[in-house]
């Protein structure tokens, strides 16, 4: 690097040598326009706008989106920069969100709507497809996943992963029905998959599939399932319900010539329709126009499913219409236009023309290991005192030759960094990349947090950061789902991969399963001492407890009570709280019911529960009676800060009624009607208020009061013509209708749910866990210690658990396995709802907290906890029509399904760890506290 000298002059100093000198001052420059202020200027104004990494809008000045931090559950809403001397500003602040999230983790909670309609997109609810966080709700973006650079300046998109995705389900002027709307969103060319769907726009109020149709958004990626264009894709194509949509042919034989595969790394695509008509564009959005895809005519069929539409209004992002959740993708920007307009093919090019003018870009810098520089993770791993080579790259994307000065890495303190010689010039034409390397030296001691880089050049300076940890070389080595001995022979392997013995004592495995809060914890005795290259087996239970215990009690609730007799000799708890007791009775079921949840109405809203209530709506009811103990509220928990909402309380049943229902209009309801035509009629009561419909122009929200219940309709919604006579008696209502009501618009039913005593002490929202504790073994003598949720139950001569002689046994949760997937469906989800087969998260914490190793499986349940480049396209999760049958931390060989009997999932060889699960972990024969071996 050529030295720069640097002479400064004092004002005063440089006023004394030349005289009065006249000082110039940059001009502040006017903010620009956005795209909505285009669509605005030609007559079709946006109702909504969507984006992380400017305004929309030039006279915005609100939030654009909200942060939260995982280590304390602190928000802050991240807000537009304003016009200075020398910048019109306009682009999100970045640095607050660098601010503000320096030394730990954070996720998006919220992306605002600038516009008029105040469609705030949040946490997506589950709907037909459950996703991975707490209740089957959509997981939350990390915040800092996909920087860019935009206007010049850094700043940061929406990275979404299987499982993700954001809602809003209750809307303001929306095109409902057969409404002409305009939409168009800007999303990463090279992050992408084959699972469905990653969608931007106009879909159902209740996340399921409510009929071809009733969605209308665009999409991107390289699904085959419906339209697809020419190539390997991705491809730009619209979702309609049932269909991705390239053309008006309802099931094409051959792939769509019309539709090619994209290349360019920033995307502008869009998606347009009014009655009987409809037109998909898309472009680079780094330069040049948009080109016309599509414009023509609504699928044609005999069903008439298409034309006319019948959208619903809702808006949601990265996940289908349904809650698919299969789906990966980056988003940047987005909008819709009111209900009712339709953008002309001119105005979508001005938006075009617009958002070139960004000058989207790759973020100009970047620390990584060398070897993955191109394809940054998100996390690098030392060990105490280990040195690790670091590269950070610098790329000129500022449209003109800048004069690089100076490259650095400031590391915390106790960290060291040495620049590692290299020949280069201080000149990086624009487009072109330099890169530094330095040698990285970690503390002896443990520490999770930040290296945070800067580049500098005359006039400018940019910095980023990147996540490390420093930790003892412990690694979770393998684990096993469903083994071959027993249905739950399962088990978790620790490893050391140091040079030294090391003591692990008070180590945790927390295992965190899909949906459900994490209350797996499992601890590493006083005195344990695993040796370099030595293995550490914790094997499952054959039953662990369902619910904590305090000393005195003589009743347990567990997991399984499967050959348990009066008389079986039983251990409870592990180490030094591990008391032996003898079984004096089994009054309760041999197998605990799984999991359900309090209802979630879509779209009226979550439900509250206030404390002192005795009655709370469940998602299903099915198995629970009269005199059954219920475990309300889990809580919510944060691993990486170890943060638990304190609601857990247990409840006796007094009465068990019906769960709450989805339901449909069967038949088009108009004003002045006093009967409405349903899809069903279960869990509704005369009395019951009714929500119907969402806001948009001759639509309107109302609530009805059900006077008589008739019958339900014959066939499903708008599955074809539907005669009134199929149609049913439905609902009389005691008051006529004010607005018009469409088939298919979902109404929410909230059933008698379950009625117990005492009241609760505490607040229970939707999608709170309710366990019901079924599973009842009485104990001839009283507990001495007080155990807590998920310690072992060990039983003599059992049929379940681990098989073999672990060093520790744990007592769940066990791994969910295929064979379960159907009780999950009807225990965890709604009638008729579908989930996820297994995943869940496997966290290793040292004794100090720091997390020394982490990995999800089977979906990315704990994004945080993640390792490895996330945007593999078509590899982080490939769908075989609706069954997973890639494991997605690992490459699995072709014809291996998940939860295959036989096999585990190994580190290869053992320890090893390239900060990549997916390079690291293999399918393998199991080998429970030996080698890892190939299968």
């Amino acid at each position: 690097m050529k030295k720069t000298l640097l002479f400064v002059f004092s004002l005063a100093a440089a006023c004394a040598l030349l005289g009065t000198v006249a000082v110039r001052r940059a001009a502040t420059p006017e903010r620009p326009l956005g795209p909505c202020d285009i669509f605005a200027e030609d007559g079709v104004p946006c109702i909504s706008a969507h984006s992380t990494t400017r305004a929309l809008f030039k006279d915005y000045n609100g939030p654009l989106y909200q942060v939260m931090r995982l280590s304390d559950r602190k928000t802050l809403d991240i807000g537009v920069v304003k016009p200075s001397p020398g910048d019109p500003g306009g682009y999100a602040d970045a640095r607050a969100q660098d601010r503000f999230l320096k030394g730990t983790t954070g996720v998006i909670t919220i992306i605002y709507d600038q516009g008029p309609g105040g469609n705030h997109l949040t946490q997506a609810p589950r709907g037909r497809w459950s996703g991975t966080a707490l209740g089957g709700c959509n997981s939350l973006p990390v915040a800092d996943w996909a920087p860019v650079t935009v206007m010049g300046h850094k700043v940061y998109g929406v990275f979404i992963t299987p499982g993700m995705g954001l809602r809003c389900y209750d809307t303001r002027g929306v095109a409902v029905d057969d409404q002409a709307e305009g939409q168009y969103w800007v999303i990463a060319g090279n992050h992408y998959n084959s699972g469905c769907c990653f969608d931007y726009g106009n879909a159902e109020t209740d996340s399921y599939d409510d009929g071809d149709g009733t969605m209308e958004t665009t999409y991107f990626g390289a699904v085959k399932a419906w339209h697809s264009g020419i190539g390997p894709g991705p491809w730009i194509l619209t979702d309609q319900e049932n269909h991705l949509v390239g053309s008006d042919v309802d099931k094409p034989t051959s792939p769509l010539e019309n539709v090619p595969t994209i290349t360019w790394r920033f995307v502008t695509a869009t998606a347009d329709g009014e009655p009987h008509h409809w037109r998909m564009m898309g472009g680079n959005a780094q330069e040049g126009p948009l080109t016309t895809f599509f414009d023509g005519r609504r699928i044609q069929n005999e069903r008439s499913s298409y034309d006319p539409m019948r959208k619903q209004g809702a808006i949601l992002l990265g996940n289908g219409g349904d809650n698919s959740t299969s789906s990966q993708g980056t988003f940047y920007e987005g909008a819709i236009t009111t209900a009712g307009t339709f953008p002309s093919a001119e105005t979508m090019q001005k938006v075009q023309e617009n958002i070139v003018s960004a000058r989207y870009a790759e973020c100009s810098l970047v620390i990584a290991d060398p070897e993955k520089i191109d394809a940054p993770n998100h996390l690098q791993t030392f060990v105490p005192g280990g040195k690790e080579e670091v590269s950070v790259k610098f790329t000129n994307v500022y449209g003109k030759d800048l004069q690089l000065q100076s490259i650095r890495i400031n590391a915390p303190g106790g960290w060291k960094v040495k620049p590692l010689v290299d020949s280069h010039s201080d000149i990086v034409p624009s487009g072109e990349s330099y890169i530094a390397r330095f040698e990285v030296t970690a503390p002896r001691r443990e520490f999770e947090g930040d290296l945070v880089a800067t580049a500098r050049w005359r006039g400018g300076e940019v910095s980023t950061s990147e996540k490390v940890r420093c930790a003892p070389a412990i690694k979770i080595n393998e684990f096993c789902i469903d083994g071959a001995e027993h249905p739950d022979d399962s088990y978790i392997e620790l490893y050391n991969a140091g040079k030294e013995s090391l003591d692990i004592s008070g180590w945790e495995v927390l295992h965190h399963p899909i949906n459900l809060p994490l209350f797996s914890t499992v601890k590493i005795p006083k005195g344990t001492v695993l040796e370099a290259g030595g293995h550490y087996l914790l094997g499952l239970a054959a039953s662990g407890l369902s619910a904590p215990v305090k000393a005195g009690s003589t009743v347990l609730y567990l997991r399984s009570a499967e050959g348990l007799e009066p008389g079986a000799e039983i251990i409870v708890g592990t180490g030094k709280s591990a008391e032996k007791h003898t079984v004096k009775a089994v009054p309760g079921l041999k197998k605990a019911l799984l999991p359900t949840m309090v209802w979630q109405p879509l779209p009226d809203g979550s439900v509250t529960i206030p404390a002192g209530a005795t009655n709370i709506p469940l998602c299903n009811t099915t198995g629970i009676s009269v005199g059954d103990r219920l475990a309300l509220g889990y809580g919510s928990v944060f691993p990486a800060a170890g943060i638990c909402k304190a609601d857990y309380e247990v409840v006796t049943v007094t009465a068990a009624g019906s769960p709450g229902r989805q339901v449909y209009l069967a038949y088009d309801a108009l004003p002045g009607d006093t009967n409405i035509k349903v899809s069903s009629v279960e869990s509704i009561s005369v009395g019951d208020t009714l929500r119907l419909d969402i806001d948009s122009q001759g639509h309107g929200i109302e609530k009805v009061v059900v006077k008589s219940i008739g019958t339900a309709s014959q066939k499903k919604p708008f599955h074809g013509p539907m005669s009134l006579e199929e149609a049913g008696t439905g609902l009389e209502l005691e008051q006529p209708l004010r607005y018009a009501h469409s088939a298919n618009m979902p109404l929410a039913m909230r059933g008698t749910g379950i009625s117990f005593e005492p009241a609760t002490k505490h607040v229970h929202v939707s999608n709170d866990i309710v366990l019901p504790l079924t599973c009842t073994v009485e104990l001839e003598e009283a507990l001495t210690n007080d155990h807590s949720t998920d310690e072992p139950v060990i039983c003599a001569g059992a049929e379940s658990g681990f098989a073999g002689k672990p060093d520790q046994w744990y007592g769940g949760p066990a791994f969910y396995k295929r064979g379960s997937a159907r009780d999950i469906q009807e225990h965890i989800l709604r009638p008729g709802g579908k989930g996820p087969v297994t995943g869940g998260s496997i966290i290793l914490q040292s004794a100090k907290g720091t997390v020394a190793d982490a990995l999800n499986y089977g979906f990315v349940v704990e994004p945080w906890a993640s390792e490895g480049n996330h945007a593999h396209s078509g590899t982080t999760l490939e769908m075989r029509g609706n069954r997973v049958i890639l494991f997605p931390l690992c490459e699995t060989p072709k014809g291996v399904e998940l939860n295959y009997p036989g096999i585990s999932y190994s580190r290869f060889p053992d320890g090893a760890d390239s900060d990549d699960n997916m390079a690291d972990f293999r399918v393998t024969t199991p080998t429970p506290g030996s080698e890892n071996r190939i299968q």
